[in-house]
Formats: structure tokens, C-alpha cells, sequence
């Protein structure tokens, strides 16, 4: 059994002021080319198709587009809904969809319904779980809590029954989830294990934004969507990472799709195939002369930029300048040479805020306003006034 395993595509993204539209194109066109190529037995793509809910126009040809080139591959293609998606509109047509061999999961309702295969060692069952938002599906899953945990640990145990009493013995089980998985049981010191990017949303609820591997213990293989970097979890838990590098903290990722090869014993086999890089991403810092005449920056002259000045004043019209020889340029900073990157007060907004949840992002606010941090109660009611603005975005997202 050969799966091919993809994810966060992101249809529609640009990066900082470029259209991506064309090389997300070339990427779909090289995601089946390897599909026919390798002769794989299904399609795997792990949420976050769109890079909004409401996705614009290119957007969604493209993805018709990709529709009718995988439909042409006919083997079955599985795919969940990521929280860049809205699930309701993703999941249109979802039944006629299922006729041509597309199946689309995106009604945690429906997570224990598998799509079924089979090879000559047996039957293999891919399960889709939607991206969970805890406070929207808890009473759909009967969860325990308000939790990424609870929400995930009630659509497995659904699963579980479903293999358990549906389902042959000895069935190999797949699943496809939209979550932020650390190895181990997810506890704090085990986050920086895994590698995140600053072009994925924030998910926390109630101050934790990740689930622990053990969650999915049992299970054969786990094809997961949502961090951008290509990473292994656990030997059957896997990260596929985003085809295309959407920010600049991607700059080093190798973006890759990846197959998955089962064997009758041991854990699956990955290999991990390239994508296409429709143009090198770098990090330069200088100053603006040097970067204007040094031949030593020639071989930048066609990658994507991000541009650091050192120069003790910002330049005149230093991207105008810095974009006649190199054109690409996305985006500048500057940060003067003799100033202390800590001490430097020339950080954008921006600089200051990336990384940072938003829960972190307002308890600094209250800090630099009185000097002090909130109180644990003041703290709670930050808690909770964060996750209602982000419910009730992702409610709106969602009609």
C-alpha cells in the first residue's frame, strides 16, 4: 500500500506582495504527476486547502482545477477540512464529490467513517478528522472539555469503535488530522520539539494550543496538517509541512510532499519527494551601500529578500532603491548596527508581536500601561475575552 500524504496548501495566499497563484499550480500539477508517476494507491491532504474561508475567485479554480486532475488519477483522494478553511463551504458537494473518488471530511460528525482499501496484505482504513474547534464541536463529539485534547481524544475513541466493531480484524488504520501535535503526552517542555513557522494561526484555547502524540496510540499511521516544516513526530506520525514556503521563517525548509509505503510488520516507510521552488527565499542584513554595490549580493538578484539595514538612519526611499537591483524585495527592516538588537526601539509592530499568541500579546499590553502584570483573576478574564473574540470569528467564518 503506497499513500501519497499532503497538506496547507493555502489556495489563494500570496507572499507579502507577490501572486502565488501560478506556482501553487505548478505544485498541484507536480502533486499528480508524482501521484501517477509513483503509483500510489490513494491521496492524502491534510486540511487547510484554502488559505481563507472565504477564498477568492483564482482560488477556487485553482482548486477546481486540482479537482479535475485528481479525479482523472482514479484512486481515492481523502481530504479534511484545516482551520484556513471554512468547513461548511469546503464540504459543498462533498457526497457527488465521493462518486468520482473525492472524499471530503469536514463534519466532525462524520470523522469514524472511513474510506475503505485494500492491498494483499488486507484492508486499510483512512478516517478524516476535520479541524476540531473545541468550543464548536464539543457537544457534536460529547467531548469532556473545551479542549483540543478533549475534542481529538472523543473523535479517536469514535474511531477506535468503529474499527473495533465494524471493521475486520487485523485492519490497518489511517488518519488525517489539522492540529499541532508534539511528541510524548504534550506537556509544555515537549512544544519546542516540534517545529513551528509564524505563517500558521494561532489555535490555543485556554492556553494551550497542542496535544500530545499519545493521543493516537494504536493507530498505524497518522498524516498530519497545520505546521508548515516537514517533521516527524513519532516513527507513525508525520507532518507533511506546506508545499510552498509562506513566510520568511520557512526560508531553510525543504518543502516536500510526502509517500508513505506500509510494511507488514514494522512502521511505515517515508519518502520525502521535493516540490517545485518557484524562487529561493533569503535573509541578508547590511548596510545600503554595500548591499547597492557589492558584487558579492549579485546571486540575490532573483530571490525573494528580506532585507535588514543596519545603517544608523533609515535611508530615503531605501525599498525603492533596494527593489531596482533587487526586484524582488519583500519585505525591509531596520535595525541600526550599534544599537543592541534588544535595545533597539526601531522594531516594527510587527516584529514585536510575531510568535507571540494573543494571550501574550494583551498581557503585555496591560504591563507596559500600569507596569505590572494582570493579576491571576485579570488573567483568567483575558483568557476568556481572547477565546470569545476567536470563537466568534471563527463563527462568523463558518455561515
Amino acid at each position: 500500500m503506497r499513500l501519497l500524504h499532503t497538506s496547507d496548501w493555502h489556495l489563494g495566499r500570496r507572499f507579502h506582495s507577490e501572486d502565488l497563484v501560478p506556482a501553487q499550480r505548478l505544485f498541484l500539477d507536480h502533486l499528480v504527476d508524482t501521484a501517477r508517476t509513483e503509483n500510489v494507491d490513494a491521496v492524502l491532504v491534510a486540511g487547510d486547502i484554502y488559505d481563507r474561508a472565504i477564498p477568492s475567485l483564482d482560488a477556487v479554480r485553482l482548486f477546481n482545477h486540482a479537482l479535475h486532475q485528481l479525479a482523472d488519477l482514479d484512486v481515492p483522494i481523502v481530504m479534511i477540512s484545516g482551520n484556513h478553511d471554512s468547513a461548511h463551504r469546503l464540504g459543498v458537494a462533498s457526497g457527488l464529490l465521493a462518486r468520482t473518488g473525492i472524499h471530503l471530511r469536514t463534519d466532525p460528525a462524520t470523522c469514524d467513517t472511513p474510506v475503505l482499501l485494500e492491498d494483499a496484505d488486507g484492508p486499510v482504513a483512512v478516517y478524516g478528522i476535520p479541524y476540531l474547534e473545541p468550543s464548536m464541536v464539543r457537544t457534536v463529539l460529547e467531548a469532556e472539555a473545551v479542549s483540543h485534547r478533549a475534542v481529538l481524544t472523543a473523535a479517536l475513541d469514535r474511531i477506535r469503535a468503529d474499527l473495533t466493531s465494524n471493521q475486520p480484524t487485523g485492519t490497518r488504520s489511517v488518519i488525517l488530522a489539522h492540529a499541532f501535535v508534539t511528541p510524548g503526552t504534550g506537556q509544555p517542555e515537549e512544544r519546542d520539539r516540534t517545529e513551528e513557522s509564524i505563517s500558521e494561526r494561532d489555535i490555543t484555547v485556554g492556553g494551550v494550543a497542542h496535544v500530545g502524540a499519545d493521543i493516537f496510540d494504536g493507530i498505524d499511521y497518522v498524516a498530519l496538517g497545520h505546521l508548515h516544516g516537514a517533521q516527524r513526530v513519532t516513527d507513525r506520525i508525520h507532518y507533511s509541512g506546506s508545499p510552498l514556503a509562506y513566510s520568511f521563517s520557512e526560508a531553510r525548509h525543504t518543502k516536500s510532499i510526502t509517500l508513505v509505503d506500509f510494511t507488514p510488520q514494522d512502521a511505515p516507510a517515508l519518502t520525502r519527494r521535493p516540490c517545485p521552488v518557484p524562487r529561493r527565499l533569503e535573509r541578508v542584513t547590511g548596510f545600503m551601500d554595500d548591499l547597492l554595490t557589492s558584487p558579492a549580493y549579485e546571486p540575490l538578484k532573483d530571490a525573494w529578500l528580506e532585507i535588514t539595514l543596519t545603517d544608523t538612519a533609515l535611508p530615503f526611499e531605501a525599498m525603492a532603491r533596494l527593489r531596482r537591483r533587487f526586484p524582488h524585495t519583500a519585505d525591509l527592516k531596520h535595525r541600526p548596527a550599534h544599537i543592541p538588537a534588544q535595545a533597539t526601539n526601531t522594531a516594527t509592530y510587527s516584529d514585536r508581536i510575531r510568535g507571540r499568541s494573543d494571550l501574550d500579546i494583551t498581557t503585555d499590553f496591560i504591563n507596559s500601561m500600569r507596569g505590572t502584570d494582570p493579576t491571576p483573576d485579570e488573567h483568567a478574564l483575558l483568557q476568556q475575552a481572547v477565546e470569545a473574540s476567536r470563537l466568534n470569528e471563527q463563527q462568523k467564518e463558518t455561515v
